[in-house]
């Protein structure tokens, strides 16, 4: 009776090595899977992947216009006796020419919005690269809302000036 127990648990120990050595390659593939996946996955990212097409619709990306702004130059708000200046040149990127084309009509609406907001600014609210970051989020948003259905891209400031 005892051999034939043995013999049990023989066959069970021998069961759980091969489930063993089957789990251990199967964790072993799906790694690789995943490792591939990843590597794929970052070649494409990279850039590297969609050859030809990817090269030809970069080249055939058009270049974005610029609608320069007529100087804006308003008082900032100021608790003293003597007046502070804020002078500004300001650029529009747009997409693309026709694009320019629909904002370029609507730049008195612009320089209104830009005129009714910075007259507001005090010069603390001008100081530091953060400042000038918050300052141009808020006119984008103005400008957008001006001339929409058109779509600026991103202000550029030529001139920034605190006197």
């Amino acid at each position: 009776m005892a051999n034939v127990a043995d013999a049990a648990e023989e066959i069970e120990g021998g069961k759980e090595a091969k489930k063993s050595k089957f789990s251990k390659k199967m964790l072993m593939i799906a790694g690789g899977v995943v490792l591939l996946a990843a590597a794929g996955g970052g070649y494409l990212v990279m850039g590297h992947g969609g050859g030809e097409k990817a090269a030809e619709a970069h080249a055939e990306a058009t270049p974005p216009t610029f609608v320069d702004l007529p100087d804006i130059m308003v008082n900032l708000a100021v608790s003293t006796d003597r007046p502070k200046y804020l002078k500004a040149k300001i650029a529009l990127e747009v997409a693309d020419e026709e694009a320019g084309h629909k904002v370029e009509p609507m730049v008195p609406r612009v320089v209104d919005s830009f005129q009714v907001h910075l007259r507001e600014m005090r010069p603390e609210d001008l100081e530091g690269s953060a400042a000038v970051y918050r300052l141009k989020e808020e006119l984008l948003r103005r400008i957008n809302q001006a001339v929409y259905p058109a779509k600026v891209d991103a202000i550029l400031f030529k001139e920034l000036l605190i006197q």
